[in-house]
């Protein structure tokens, strides 16, 4: 007969000792918002032209989405639009004025 060994590989543990677990965390780095007139008018520029691409009310992750930006820049550029009056609302989604 043959004598088959149990291999267990504990998860977080340090491979010199089983019984010590390691305390290594992962840092999650979030993107850093620029916050220049010059990014969020570019920004408003992405999303006038996702809207004026798709002509339909869009919501803010579509426009995101269409526009290949995050939905805080896309934020950054409705504001932007929406104090020259270039946009509106339809509901829950925006469309241009």
């Amino acid at each position: 007969m043959v004598k088959k060994e149990e291999v267990t590989k504990g998860v977080g543990k340090s491979p010199s000792t089983s019984d010590e677990v390691s305390s290594k965390r992962k840092v999650v780095k979030k993107p850093v918002l620029d916050l220049s007139k010059e990014n969020v008018g570019f920004k408003a520029g992405d999303v006038y032209q996702a809207l004026a691409s798709e002509q339909k009310p869009l919501s803010v992750a579509q426009i995101a989405k269409v526009a290949g930006i995050s939905k805080e820049e896309a934020l950054l550029g409705l504001g932007w639009l929406y104090k020259e009056g270039k946009i509106r609302n339809e509901g829950s989604n925006i469309v241009l004025a």
